[in-house]
């Protein structure tokens, strides 16, 4: 993939992000981060049915590599078990790290493989993934808005 079709998909997904807008139901579990370094800052709130993630809603103030890591997370991640979930944040911090990674099972987070390039980018784009890790590792409390 090249560098104008990724910054395309970037751009559409911070331009058009899926699930946007939070909801009041208790059955999700929500988590909120932030980047101490810049204005990035999230509330995700998943829904797990039977050990499958049934959906995702997010919302705050970030950046449009934050925005847009988040859009493309939530797409790939409804669907998927918890486990599944783990394997694929594992393999999103690893090309993150440009470490060894299956390239396979990112689909189109795939645009975000050279931004060690720029390292003060690389937590913009992890933020989201970090906020589900905290939930789907137990580290999480339940929304009771």
């Amino acid at each position: 993939m090249d560098y104008q079709e990724k910054r395309s998909i970037i751009m559409k997904h911070y331009e058009n992000p899926k699930n946007r807008g939070l909801i009041d139901n208790d059955k999700y579990i929500k988590s909120h981060i932030n980047n101490d370094n810049c204005i990035d800052e999230l509330d995700l709130m998943i829904n797990i049915d039977d050990n499958v993630i049934s959906d995702i809603r997010f919302d705050g103030e970030a950046c449009s590599i934050c925005i847009s890591s988040t859009s493309i997370m939530i797409s790939l991640l409804i669907g998927k078990s918890v486990e599944e979930v783990k394997v694929l944040i594992d393999n999103f911090k690893k090309m993150i790290e440009t470490e060894d990674y299956d390239k396979t099972k990112l689909g189109s987070a795939n645009v975000f493989d050279d931004i060690s390039k720029q390292p003060n980018r690389k937590t913009c784009a992890l933020l989201p993934w970090l906020a589900v890790e905290k939930i789907v590792g137990g580290g999480f409390v339940r929304n009771r808005n």
